[in-house]
């Protein structure tokens, strides 16, 4: 795990894809995409069914490893249209005590009615202090932005020239890209500019882009 400071408030990067804003106790995910199993299912794509669970095992994790008071999903909590997974995750929510808040991303088609019925408050974005929370990248005058969408990657190159993709969170001056929260979401590979900051995770740990892996 990597903590990095932004305009005097330290975000942890967890090997999940979350960071956690320890001054607020918030917890911060991108592109969860919940229901994409069953929607590969549904459309003859195999798809293994303990993946379904992936979200909530990570949750598990998460609420062990930090004290979160509110949970921030920036945007695509869900992939597409209600499916058996809307009920787990209802069923989920009635367990949580944290604050939860949706920001709306291009893949959350279900009502934001219905989100409010289970408990989450839904926006359109958020600005809290000196940061903007928001579902796609973009610039804000005066504020530091944390979002998602992009579902960021690098390649990695090996000595014996093997070559392995993996997520990051992708910092550049003004903002912190997420990488995909969700199981089976894919990958943007990204070519890093001069002056940002590339962490990879491995699923098991943080690593600054440049540093060496254990």
């Amino acid at each position: 795990m990597k903590t990095i400071a932004i305009a005097k408030n330290h975000f942890s990067l967890h090997p999940s894809g979350a960071a956690y804003w320890q001054e607020k106790k918030t917890l911060l995910l991108a592109d969860v995409h919940l229901g994409k199993v069953a929607h590969f299912r549904k459309n003859g794509i195999a798809v293994p069914r303990k993946a379904e669970g992936a979200f909530y095992k990570k949750m598990e994790s998460l609420f062990q490893t930090f004290a979160i008071e509110r949970i921030l999903f920036l945007g695509d909590l869900f992939h597409s249209d209600q499916n058996n997974a809307w009920h787990l995750f209802a069923a989920w929510v009635e367990q949580q005590k944290a604050e939860l808040v949706l920001v709306e991303g291009n893949h959350d088609v279900i009502p934001s009615w219905k989100f409010e019925q289970l408990g989450l408050k839904v926006v359109e974005s958020l600005t809290e202090e000196a940061f903007f929370f928001t579902h796609f990248p973009t610039a804000k005058e005066d504020h530091f932005v944390f979002c998602g969408h992009v579902h960021p990657g690098v390649k990695l190159k090996g000595a014996g020239l093997q070559r392995l993709s993996l997520p990051c969170f992708y910092q550049s001056q003004n903002q912190l890209i997420l990488p995909a929260f969700g199981a089976f979401t894919g990958l943007h590979l990204l070519q890093a500019k001069e002056g940002d900051r590339v962490f990879v995770t491995t699923g098991k740990e943080v690593v600054e882009f440049g540093e060496k892996m254990h």
